[in-house]
């Protein structure tokens, strides 16, 4: 079957199984794991300590996520747990800790009305951001497997992004571009367009997300469980869109680096990438 007769497939039992989607709700338990990499500039680091701070680091930055769903709104948040915080590594005399985010931010999305709401803070301040949900444009590859007792099919998305790297010894951020490439596994006995983070758009529950070094993977789900699903508008925080929120950020981030440029840590640079 060719790509286009398998969009088409999907589109026709999309509109089957719509009646019968009327009402889902559902929990599902995912699981996060990040590929870690960082370097060094003037230093003289071994490589085992390199090594063994980048194993410590990509345990430690473990999480578990819940996501929770209706037919049109879902929730997102980090389970909570007292591994929670920031990730610290230690060997050789070198240290190193990175700090995940908040583990109570809360995202909303409503896929009706192609928006989202999502909790951030920033210098301790809180923010919610409020815009129009980002338009994958999913590329079906055919591909199926199984993950747990759902057949899944394979969906992939590419783009180039603007991006910017924080880099010690700096007093601004350095520009660059990335191109960001996800996989999705979706399933369509779930028939509900949610997924991990701020994914959406498929024809299924996502089951398993790859974003550039980043991994979520659904360990458990509970469809229309005993105790009713609740979904949450966050409400805490002043009220922003994202170009302005990514505007006020790199903001606060070059007065920082400005702020630190040459102290401590002179002449050696660092730089760390998670996921993306």
């Amino acid at each position: 079957m060719n790509l286009r007769l398998l969009f088409l497939a999907f589109a026709l039992m999309g509109s089957i199984i719509t009646a019968t989607a009327q009402g889902l709700t559902g929990r599902a338990f995912y699981k996060s794991s990040s590929k870690i990499s960082f370097s060094m500039d003037s230093t003289k680091m071994a490589p085992d300590v390199m090594a063994d701070l980048q194993k410590q680091l990509k345990k430690q930055m473990e999480r578990e996520y819940i996501l929770t769903f209706s037919q049109t709104e879902s929730n997102w948040k980090q389970v909570e747990s007292l591994g929670g915080g920031p990730a610290t590594a230690s060997s050789g005399g070198a240290t190193i800790m990175i700090s995940a985010g908040n583990q109570d931010k809360l995202l909303y999305k409503n896929v009706a009305e192609q928006n989202y709401i999502e909790e951030e803070d920033l210098m301790g301040k809180g923010f919610l951001v409020k815009d129009s949900l980002r338009n994958y444009d999913w590329e079906l590859t055919g591909e199926s497997k199984k993950i747990g007792d759902y057949t899944c099919q394979k969906a992939i998305y590419s783009r180039i992004v603007d991006s910017k790297v924080f880099s010690m010894g700096k007093e601004e951020m350095e520009a660059s571009k990335d191109t960001v490439n996800v996989t999705a596994w979706f399933t369509m006995q779930i028939p509900v367009s949610h997924g991990p983070d701020d994914f959406w758009g498929l024809p299924g529950l996502i089951l398993e997300l790859q974003n550039n070094g980043m991994t979520y993977i659904a360990e458990r789900i509970v469809l229309n469980p005993t105790d009713p699903v609740k979904i949450e508008i966050p409400k805490k925080g002043e009220m922003i869109n994202r170009e302005d929120y990514q505007a006020l950020s790199e903001e606060k981030m070059n007065e920082m680096m400005k702020r630190y440029s040459g102290k401590p840590g002179d002449g050696n640079r660092m730089t760390i990438k998670i996921g993306k």
